[in-house]
């Protein structure tokens, strides 16, 4: 099949992604940024039994006056609770309906805390840093064993797969958190792999048909590779989606950043890495 035909429409449709994520970014007056960024009060308990998230936060709503609190599990008993930042009189205010609600004592109370917004500015300021420093380091990389114009194209599909991530989490105001960060992380690593796959078997076919156009040699590379990058996503997301529906909250917050992230990653390396290094390759191809 012929892939690399219709690169212009795979071109449009993430550059519409895109333009709807910075259209919610402006409407909504940003992203939605979790009590990690934002900073806020956490409290948490031992409830001792099994619990229902709905009926602590209804709890949580009464007491503290504040419309969406999180609840996470932490096991099968501990709750996390965070709020917006919130006075020490609503904050025991909670513990104490919880304590009466379960019929707890003062032992349950683990730990009640405000969350400092300073913390979560240089961690990720610290995760920018860490991500251009692995990004350098990639196009160096590329560059020596490739060209730069693959360097090029692979970086320019990392850069597409955080914008599109981003622009997911704008247009669904999903809530962007530390563990966000750490999925962009590792996402940059599984995509990137992909990516070099084909690249290396598009230098494989280029040595051996020199004289055949490189869109043509790319689109031969992307045909033979494009089963395991198939079968490569399947199996990942298998178990990310496995551990999204069996795991406790704070996996889930996890994995589904990492579940948009395999399927955007497989989708760039395929529809945009390769028509990039195309389109690189041609252009420079005609100024030269």
């Amino acid at each position: 099949m012929n892939i690399l035909k219709h690169k212009n429409i795979y071109f449009i449709i993430s550059a519409i992604v895109i333009l709807a994520g910075v259209v919610a970014y402006i409407a909504f007056g940003g992203l939605n940024f979790g009590l990690d960024f934002k900073g806020g009060t956490e409290i948490r308990m031992n409830i001792g039994a099994e619990f229902n998230n709905d009926d602590i936060a209804t709890i949580v709503k009464e007491k503290a006056e504040v419309s969406s609190p999180v609840i996470q599990k932490s096991g099968n008993t501990e709750v996390s609770i965070k709020t917006e930042e919130i006075d020490t009189a609503k904050r025991d205010s909670i513990v104490e309906a919880l304590k009466e609600k379960y019929g707890l004592d003062d032992s349950a109370l683990l730990e009640a805390t405000n969350v400092s917004a300073s913390a979560s500015t240089k961690l990720l300021t610290d995760a920018l840093r860490a991500i251009l420093l692995s990004v350098l380091c990639m196009l160096i990389y590329i560059t020596i064993r490739f060209d730069f114009k693959s360097g090029l194209a692979a970086i320019l599909g990392l850069a597409h797969n955080v914008l599109i991530m981003i622009a997911i989490y704008a247009i669904f105001r999903m809530q962007i958190n530390s563990t966000f960060v750490a999925a962009i992380l590792t996402i940059v690593g599984y995509s990137i792999n992909n990516t070099i796959v084909i690249f290396d078997k598009i230098r494989e076919n280029r040595k051996q048909s020199r004289k055949v156009p490189f869109e043509e040699v790319s689109n031969a590379a992307l045909n033979q590779t494009f089963r395991r990058t198939v079968f490569a996503s399947i199996t990942t997301l298998l178990t990310i989606t496995m551990l999204y529906i069996m795991g406790i909250d704070s996996i889930r917050e996890f994995s589904l950043p990492i579940i948009i992230g395999v399927l955007v990653g497989s989708y760039s390396s395929v529809c945009i890495a390769t028509p990039l290094w195309v389109v690189l390759n041609d252009k420079l191809k005609k100024r030269a």
